[in-house]
């Protein structure tokens, strides 16, 4: 297992969806549908993607990749990976993510819509 670190970016971010995702939960229950609402999907969708990424980075189903757009902010030949949250979707999110600071830490970097 990997230990999760957070950039500020990351973390606001995963706040942010957290944050949608539950007040639309407290929607759903007030007027009592039972479907779950898109933001809450989300929040589902990135929630498992993390858990992947943090039992095993080569997930099958996170089909991680090299990312070149962003640079490692610990070593400037280190690599940055991209995984998905979401597949086959508009606008679909991805996990930037990279090895580091410690040996078995994994940082995420941003949580954001494919570029």
């Amino acid at each position: 297992m990997f230990r999760l670190q957070w950039t500020p970016r990351a973390s606001q971010q995963y706040g942010d969806i957290k944050a949608q995702a539950e007040r639309s939960l407290a929607k759903r229950r007030r007027s009592r549908r039972s479907k779950a609402s898109p933001a809450g999907g989300l929040f589902n969708q990135i929630h498992k993607a993390l858990t992947l990424l943090q039992a095993n980075p080569r997930h099958p189903g996170l089909h991680t990749h090299e990312f070149h757009s962003l640079t490692h902010p610990w070593d400037p030949a280190g690599k940055v990976f991209a995984a998905y949250a979401q597949n086959k979707t508009p606008g679909a999110y991805r996990l930037f993510w990279c090895y580091g600071p410690g040996k078995r830490d994994i940082t995420i970097l941003a949580i954001t819509r494919h570029p």
